[in-house]
């Protein structure tokens, strides 16, 4: 039986699984995603967690238990203390969340790590995913916001580029979903939900659009990520699904910028920060679990 559990925490939900240390892969009939109000109640928030959590190591023993936990910030990594002053789990702020888990769970505190989830991403790429042969990675997750971080070789680091300048306004304003939907809305006067509506509207508008994000995105990566000196760029979220109808153009920018930088698009996705939490907690506990 294994003993090292990835979680990914989110604003909506609480996603793991255990993860098989061996084969650098999450097992599939471990895995439990479930809701929580991250606007709700201490206690209630706690709850959702200890309850989900439950059902993945119930049958493990807790003193042989490993877990990691992929968080959004801000938050003191380190001491497991949520430093969320507003919006999602606002009753958390200040909170011990490391050791109100170990307590309830009956786990030492010395086996729970937490780690950003931008940089969970990128570690679970790093860990199981498509660029375990790189030591110096750039991570870019395209959705319904923009998440950005960077590998050095040791650990992955949150870059936080989401609110940095970029033409007229910030980073994700121009990268993420809702750049989509506000352009097809600009453009056609008609609303999308995100790039899937955008697949099923006709062959001249989707050249159009993608083109247009794939001009956006080249003087992103112009104007930020290749200060990074990165190997590679590994493409993660719901857009980087549709990566191949804006990558020609993509790749013309970066050839006449003489960029080159080779792209990855995750083999993992929505697994990624389960796969990463878990990995960042075992190379930071030092504990060989393949014996």
């Amino acid at each position: 039986m294994q003993n090292i559990v990835g979680i990914d925490i989110g604003g909506s939900h609480i996603t793991m699984a255990q993860v098989d240390p061996e084969k650098r892969e999450i097992i599939t009939s471990t895995y439990v995603r479930e809701h929580v109000d991250s606007f709700g109640a201490r206690e209630t928030i706690f709850s959702a967690w200890i309850s989900a959590i439950e059902k993945v190591i119930h049958d493990l023993v807790r003193e042989d238990v490993l877990i990691g936990i992929a968080m959004p910030g801000p938050f003191d990594y380190e001491n497991g203390i949520s430093l969320m002053q507003q919006g999602k789990f606002i009753d958390m702020y200040q909170v011990s969340i490391k050791e109100e888990l170990a307590a309830r769970l009956s786990i030492s505190t010395d086996r729970i790590y937490f780690v950003n989830d931008a940089g969970a991403f990128l570690e679970g790429e790093v860990f199981g995913g498509c660029v375990r042969e790189y030591s110096r990675i750039f991570g870019v997750t395209l959705g319904t916001g923009l998440g950005t971080a960077f590998y050095n070789g040791e650990a992955a680091s949150d870059e936080d580029l989401w609110d940095s300048p970029f033409k007229d306004s910030i980073c994700e304003d121009y990268l993420a979903t809702r750049w989509f939907v506000n352009h097809y809305k600009a453009l056609t006067g008609d609303e999308i939900s995100g790039t899937k509506d955008l697949l099923d509207k006709p062959q001249e508008l989707q050249t159009r659009m993608f083109d247009d994000y794939a001009d956006l995105f080249a003087e992103f990566i112009v104007q930020y990520v290749q200060n990074y000196n990165a190997e590679v760029l590994v493409i993660g979220g719901n857009i980087a699904k549709v990566y191949p109808y804006f990558k020609k153009r993509l790749n013309q920018h970066l050839a006449e910028h003489k960029i080159n930088l080779p792209i990855k698009i995750s083999a993992i996705f929505e697994d990624a920060a389960i796969l990463g939490a878990a990995g960042y907690a075992w190379k930071k506990s030092g504990i060989n679990l393949t014996k």
